[in-house]
């Protein structure tokens, strides 16, 4: 079943009228007729919806069950990225989307080899925000997640603080009991920041800065993870134990 996203105002009584790219690709991409169902998702409900007609420029969704579905999870997962080279975050903010996180906050670090200045920072974020949407579709999410300014590391650090819980998964951390710890404690909290190092790793400044901001530092194994695929892993062991502790 596909899933579209809509502002809350294009809401009328018990329908939804879609437009703009949308209506496009609903009517001459993958050709719906009236009477297909679909999910329509705003303000972070997803509705089940069926297409009651078609105009010039938009397409009338008639709702047929409120609260369809709820794919979201009950803590919100903050990804503060290192920026790492390539497009790399694209694949990072497309899978750690259908994983459920919240929110990325691409991070400038240390060892970060990509330097943006402000306009490519501002067209970077416009092109990861249409991946988040895209993947938020795609997994059936109920919002479409926000790829954030690009923050510098004592900024992100300022704002991980309003955080119930922050982890920052290092490659020098021996031992899993301090990811044991950190994974239990999910079930009582409301929101987590997670921070991955660039392809380089953290600076161990940048590490004691962390712990002094009452991060927990945390192990992801015996193995050295490149940057994507330790951001994966880690949003992948939150989620999988905060649906677990949810049931």
């Amino acid at each position: 079943m596909f899933n579209f996203f809509a502002d809350e105002n294009k809401k009328q009584n018990s329908h939804y009228i879609i437009d703009g790219t949308d209506y496009n690709h609903i009517k001459n991409v993958l050709r719906m007729e009236v009477g297909d169902t679909c999910l329509v998702s705003a303000s972070g409900k997803s509705d089940l919806c069926r297409i009651e007609s078609f105009s010039d420029e938009a397409v009338c969704f008639e709702i047929l069950e409120e609260n369809y579905t709820d794919t979201e999870l009950p803590v919100k997962i903050y990804l503060f990225q290192g920026l790492p080279k390539g497009d790399k975050m694209e694949y990072i903010i497309q899978k750690c989307v259908e994983l459920g996180v919240f929110a990325v906050i691409p991070t400038e670090m240390k060892h970060c080899i990509v330097k943006l200045d402000d306009k490519k920072a501002k067209s970077k974020v416009a092109r990861w925000q249409s991946i988040s949407e895209s993947a938020a579709k795609q997994s059936k999410r109920n919002i479409i997640p926000e790829i954030m300014e690009v923050s510098s590391y004592h900024n992100a650090l300022e704002f991980a603080k309003r955080l119930d819980l922050i982890l920052v998964p290092y490659e020098n951390e021996e031992g899993m009991s301090a990811t044991l710890d950190a994974l239990s404690s999910l079930e009582n909290v409301k929101s987590v920041g997670i921070f991955i190092g660039p392809e380089g790793g953290f600076e161990k400044k940048e590490i004691e800065k962390a712990i002094d901001s009452g991060a927990k530092i945390i192990s992801l194994g015996k193995r050295i993870l490149r940057t994507e695929t330790a951001a994966i892993t880690a949003v992948g062991m939150c989620m999988l134990n905060i649906e677990m502790s949810s049931k």
